[in-house]
């Protein structure tokens, strides 16, 4: 998509008296285009403020990708390389609170690139992948078990009505073990500069079987083939923020999340962080201007009656005392920088997003999980678990990802046996029901907090056998 170019100006120097002894000087040089960037544009959420920013823009020389109304955040493409300044020198650029590019690279969606050198996301994640499992059954599932999942299932395996969104890499619809619970009508691709692609298919996997491995764990059908997942009565839909190379960028995140308020989804699945900072800091600068538009976007679809439950991380780092980060920004040259509890790694800090730590099948912390008092909302199994694969395939996967699922599933569930509930009701409920889980008795200086809630389990570890109890 190309973007505009500032317009040339014509300059006439007068060199005698009269009008005919004037010549036109040379024509001015035009600016050599800049790299093609992504801006998000924050302003107040009416009409008529983004009708003026998109004005803003188009004089700025950039393009409108796309315009959220509902939250005030337009996203904008120029090869200006100074679109920013450009941006709020006009009368309309005064409606603009702030502008931050989305990542430091040039933009190469709907192009043909490279593959990244450095992957985020899930790819990030490192998940640990084992072998296909050619037959698998549920009575290998023992994370169903950790959670009572399987205790769950004989009251209920959850209700049609309820949709959940797999806002991830995409979805093997084919999968037999997914197609019966797939609704493809509320199913969408935003990995192309964050527009939404409703095209047929456009929303499956293409090189990772990151979203198709969540998918199984949250509601693998029970049809007697393979695997059954945390919640096998409920719909699911793909929502495909991960592009190609592995990842996910803000205007990506909030396609999604928007897509997901305005189809009406229940819960939102989210094993990935945003690239391509890990933590996104609070600044008057670019990672500002990108924090607060995707805090917006994930607080409309909270008020719009959607649970986004997402992963903590897989770097074994405490997110509740940040001190540096040395890994962003990884689509360009990560250079190590101080950080403070005012970056966020995001969507799992933002507010009433629902924060998944792993667990061992021992019911330990995962090594590789993040932590941090009252950071971590609760826990759930996350190591060696199997579900689905493309291709109708099953493997073993490890990381936060992984964890995060079962967590929807089990809010899958819980507003299944409860219709009337809304997001924040099911985040409450999912807390207060969480199994209570003690630190190590090997003391681990880094598990600060009680036993009803602490820097590793949070609350505890999630159990869907009460999420399902209507006496709650």
């Amino acid at each position: 998509m190309s973007a505009g170019l500032a317009a040339t100006a014509l300059a006439v120097t007068a060199l005698g008296a009269t009008a005919a002894s004037a010549v036109p000087a040379p024509l001015a040089a035009a600016a050599e285009p800049g790299p093609l960037m992504n801006y998000v544009v924050n302003t107040k959420a009416s009409p008529g403020h983004i009708r003026k920013v998109e004005n803003a823009v188009k004089a700025a020389g950039g393009t409108v990708l796309v315009s959220y109304r509902q939250i005030g955040v337009v996203v904008a493409q120029s090869t200006n390389v100074d679109f920013k300044a450009a941006l709020k020198s006009g009368r309309d650029g005064r409606e603009v609170q702030s502008v931050g590019a989305t990542r430091t690279a040039a933009v190469t969606d709907g192009t043909t690139a490279a593959a990244a050198s450095t992957m985020s996301g899930p790819a990030a994640e490192r998940e640990v992948v084992g072998a296909p499992v050619p037959d698998p059954r549920e009575n290998e599932q023992w994370d169903l078990t950790q959670i009572k999942a399987d205790q769950a299932h004989a009251i209920t395996d959850g209700s049609r009505r309820v949709l959940v969104g797999i806002n991830d890499s995409g979805v093997d619809d084919t999968h037999p073990d997914l197609a019966p619970n797939f609704d493809a009508a509320n199913s969408v691709n935003c990995t192309a500069n964050g527009v939404a692609d409703r095209t047929e298919g456009a929303w499956r996997q293409t090189t990772s079987a990151h979203g198709t491995h969540v998918a199984g764990t949250v509601a693998a059908a029970r049809n007697g083939v393979g695997i059954v997942g945390v919640a096998p009565g409920v719909r699911i839909a793909s929502v495909k923020v991960v592009n190609d190379d592995g990842y996910i960028f803000p205007e990506y995140a909030i396609c999604g999340f928007i897509w997901s308020a305005e189809r009406h989804m229940d819960v939102t699945n989210h094993s990935y962080f945003i690239d391509p900072y890990m933590f996104w800091c609070k600044d008057n600068g670019d990672q500002g201007a990108v924090q607060e538009a995707v805090r917006r976007a994930a607080a409309y679809s909270t008020d719009r009656g959607v649970l986004a439950v997402a992963a903590s991380g897989n770097s074994n780092y405490d997110l509740a005392n940040k001190t540096v980060d040395n890994s962003s920004p990884n689509d360009s040259t990560p250079t190590p920088r101080t950080i403070d509890n005012n970056c966020l790694d995001m969507p799992t800090e933002l507010p009433h997003v629902l924060t998944v730590a792993s667990t061992d099948k021992g019911g330990a912390k995962s090594s590789f999980s993040n932590f941090g008092l009252n950071k971590i909302d609760v826990a759930a199994p996350g190591r060696a678990i199997l579900s689905t694969v493309p291709g109708g395939e099953y493997r073993t996967m490890s990381g936060t990802s992984m964890a995060s699922p079962h967590v929807a599933g089990v809010a899958a569930l819980a507003k299944s046996a409860h219709p009337w509930w809304g997001p924040l009701q099911i985040e409450a409920a999912l807390r207060k029901q969480a199994d209570d889980t003690a630190c190590p008795a090997v003391i681990d200086a880094r598990c600060t907090g009680t036993v009803q809630n602490n820097a590793f389990f949070g609350e505890g570890n999630v159990d869907a056998l009460d999420a399902v109890k209507r006496g709650y």
